[in-house]
């Protein structure tokens, strides 16, 4: 009867905390991962002693949520909380009046929501659990209150659940030295999830930016005045393909073919222009980017997608390369049709007119493009905010503007001859 309460018998990896002097574990994961069990787990080991009425290292503990009746439904009530973790002897007693939790060994945890931030004011604890804080709107100032009440014993911390959010609080807690992160996709804890959801869940959201943030767990950086949004890319995505009329494949090349080059961006996109220029519309459909790759090795995964996806033509952007560039390519294949272009102006100033047509619209992206699309979303005004080059960026850019911006400056409107 005592197994399923021995969690580190039996927990997965990231669910256990990792060793050493830190201040937050956060502890990032995608729906269903066993992020409320590992936060609920983390409070039993805290709370209690090696038998029922030992002292154990913390003795007054903060439970935030966004509202309270979160945390009493989830943390406390849930199937994962910490009343269905707690073995029968040494199960707290919930006390709804004064929303607190009352261990036997007098170990208490009082409940707070992250709507009052002001209700952190005065009280102080030892350890605290803190469940979603990534969707709290009041995040950062019940944050800062929660710091200034973790001030008993000797090293107090905080355990963080929650899913990844492009949110400040939660970037900033990530980038403290003091933070360690566990994290894991919704899969690892596959067992204990309903294979009905697993199966919905990825046939629906997999290869998405939403599917890497709610089911891999991956914080999705976005940089603030992104030329792109998330909802921006959300919002433009199709299952179904029509029939293109043009197909191409860009590439922007790394200066170097050594381990430690950027990596050359190869972008496949096709397009609609029968009709009216407003009437055209694009469709990036792959993204077949290779990392650190040899010349030789980018230019025959260039053509590689030329071939699997009909296009028609291969646009390579010259400016590190040169002559050296179209050289490479026809060294793979002699006879493929390849247009040169020369960056004139900066990545900002040809990027804009392609973001100014996913404004207006009139470019979808397929499946399977979430590491595009998260570059996309680290390109401001500004410039790239992202680590790196925006390879696959340029690329795109190169893409697009051969598909639409070029012809569309070229177009003009059929005369209509009249009898």
């Amino acid at each position: 009867m005592a197994l399923p309460y021995l969690f580190e018998f039996w927990a997965l990896e990231h669910q256990l905390p990792p060793e050493g002097d830190w201040h937050s574990w956060v502890v990032m994961g995608g729906r269903g991962a066993g992020k409320t069990r590992a936060g609920a787990e983390w409070v039993r080991a805290q709370v209690e002693g090696a038998r029922p009425l030992d002292e154990g290292r913390c003795r007054a503990i903060a439970l935030v949520g966004e509202t309270i009746e979160q945390v009493r439904e989830v943390m406390v009530f849930g199937e994962s909380g910490i009343m269905a973790c707690s073995p029968p002897d040494r199960r707290p007693v919930w006390q709804a009046t004064r929303k607190q939790l009352i261990w036997p060994n007098g170990a208490v945890a009082k409940v707070f929501s992250a709507h009052d931030p002001e209700a952190l004011r005065g009280p102080q604890f030892d350890g605290a659990w803190v469940d979603e804080l990534a969707k709290w709107r009041k995040a950062r100032a019940t944050w800062d209150m929660l710091q200034f009440g973790l001030r008993l014993g000797e090293h107090p911390q905080v355990c963080v659940t929650t899913t990844p959010r492009n949110v400040g609080v939660l970037k900033d807690v990530l980038a403290q030295d003091s933070t360690v992160v566990t994290q894991a996709p919704t899969e690892a804890n596959a067992a204990f999830l309903a294979q009905s959801f697993l199966d919905e869940v990825r046939a629906r959201y997999a290869g998405t930016r939403l599917g890497r943030q709610e089911l891999d767990g991956v914080l999705i950086d976005e940089a603030e005045g992104a030329l792109w949004t998330s909802a921006m890319l959300s919002a433009l995505q199709v299952e179904d393909l029509p029939e293109l009329d043009r197909v191409i494949v860009a590439v922007d090349p790394p200066v170097t073919g050594k381990g430690t080059s950027d990596s050359c961006g190869i972008v496949v996109a096709g397009a609609v222009t029968q009709g009216p220029v407003q009437d055209w519309r694009a469709y990036v459909l792959a993204d077949c980017t290779v990392e650190a790759a040899s010349p030789t090795r980018w230019a025959s995964a260039a053509i590689r997608a030329m071939e699997q996806y009909g296009a028609s033509r291969l646009v390579a952007e010259v400016n590190q390369g040169g002559d050296l560039v179209e050289q490479v390519i026809r060294q793979v294949d002699p006879l493929v049709p390849v247009k040169c272009v020369h960056a004139s102006r900066g990545k900002v100033a040809r990027a804009e007119p392609v973001a100014a047509l996913y404004e207006q619209g009139r470019v979808y992206h397929a499946r399977g493009l979430a590491e595009l699309e998260d570059q996309m979303g680290q390109m401001t005004a500004q410039g790239f905010e992202g680590k790196g080059s925006p390879d696959r960026v340029d690329a795109l850019v190169w893409a697009l503007t051969e598909l639409m911006i070029t012809p569309a400056a070229k177009w003009r409107e059929p005369k209509v001859r009249v009898v």
